[in-house]
């Protein structure tokens, strides 16, 4: 099968295509024809080296079709999606013709979307609904400040909070560039990303928002601390703005009474507690087919132009969840 590795860590010419053996599914194990998959930073992290050592073929999300499926209730030609389960950090990821993952972390899906569509879904849209309604605990009528909101996360938490009829307010560092996209997928309220946005913020919700979901990461955690309301929550879940470490945290100085801090990662999906099948996906779906979320993909890339891809990817344009279609 072809598959694209990663020759060393550096920039998105390492991605090089190459031949491997299709893999051969064990027991609870899934091996998936994959059809597209999402682009995610964690992918350009990994290239990188950034998280340490991975797998070569990288890759934690796809929409396929099933192979084979021995010892599971999953079916030859049944379409899936499949998140995580160790796809590019221990085992060979969804960059190619055919992966093998663990039924934990496989969930069929009914659906008239094209492939393309179809994979701007999964690992977002799960991620986003974790974090709300397990982190946050989000009601309709609450005030939800969503910081990277023009990411692929971003723009689903935009998207599941509006319809849940949280009022949403928006940060970007591009606030004029990016008004209707953001506007489109549900933020009322649009705030420019800096250090600090808790005046701006204030200005829209005197008494603080009743959650953050804080996509940028550590260099801007303590600003959203000193945002929230008493009582708020705070979900970390991503790192647009870097991996480095927060020093001098002292939860003691820095934890306000009364806010609930959070951390959520899509790679503890299919693991006790964070049973993939909580997500809705099928319901995510139908309300994609019609029209209440907008997650169809911002660009669509050919398997053969992973490099062009992966350039997009660290360009950061913003403009939502690019995606990568093998040959039909």
């Amino acid at each position: 099968m072809r598959a694209i590795h990663i020759a060393q860590f550096g920039g998105p010419e390492q991605l090089q295509l190459i031949q491997l053996p299709t893999p051969a599914p064990a027991n609870g194990q899934v091996l998936i024809r994959v059809r597209a998959f999402g682009l995610n930073r964690a992918e350009s992290y990994m290239r990188r080296g950034l998280w340490g050592e991975v797998a070569r073929v990288t890759g934690i999300e796809c929409v396929g079709e099933v192979t084979s499926a021995p010892g599971t209730d999953l079916r030859p030609g049944q379409k899936i999606a499949a998140i995580m389960g160790g796809m590019g950090r221990s085992i060979n990821g969804s960059y190619a013709e055919y992966v093998c993952v663990p039924a934990s972390n496989v969930v069929p899906l009914r659906s008239s979307l094209s492939w393309a569509e179809l994979a701007a879904i999964p690992e977002s849209y799960a991620t986003a609904w974790a974090c709300l309604h397990d982190n946050l605990e989000l009601r309709a009528g609450q005030t939800l400040l969503i910081r990277g909101a023009s990411s692929a996360l971003g723009q689903a938490a935009s998207n599941i909070a509006a319809h849940l009829g949280a009022r949403v307010i928006a940060t970007t560092r591009r606030p004029v560039e990016l008004a209707n996209v953001l506007r489109k997928n549900g933020a009322r309220d649009i705030v420019e990303e800096q250090p600090s946005v808790a005046a701006a913020v204030r200005a829209i919700a005197p008494a603080g928002v009743d959650a953050v979901l804080d996509l940028i990461g550590n260099t801007t955690l303590l600003d959203s601390l000193a945002v929230a309301a008493r009582p708020g929550r705070v979900c970390q879940a991503g790192f647009l703005g870097g991996l480095e470490a927060l020093s001098h945290f002292l939860p003691l100085q820095h934890l306000p009474p009364r806010v609930q801090l959070s951390f959520f990662g899509s790679f503890a999906f299919g693991t006790p507690g964070f049973e993939l099948d909580r997500v809705p996906l099928q319901d995510i779906v139908e309300r994609v087919e019609q029209g209440r979320y907008h997650a169809r993909p911002a660009e669509v890339f050919a398997f053969d132009d992973i490099i062009g891809a992966h350039r997009y990817l660290d360009a950061g344009a913003g403009l939502g969840k690019a995606v990568v279609q093998l040959e039909q």
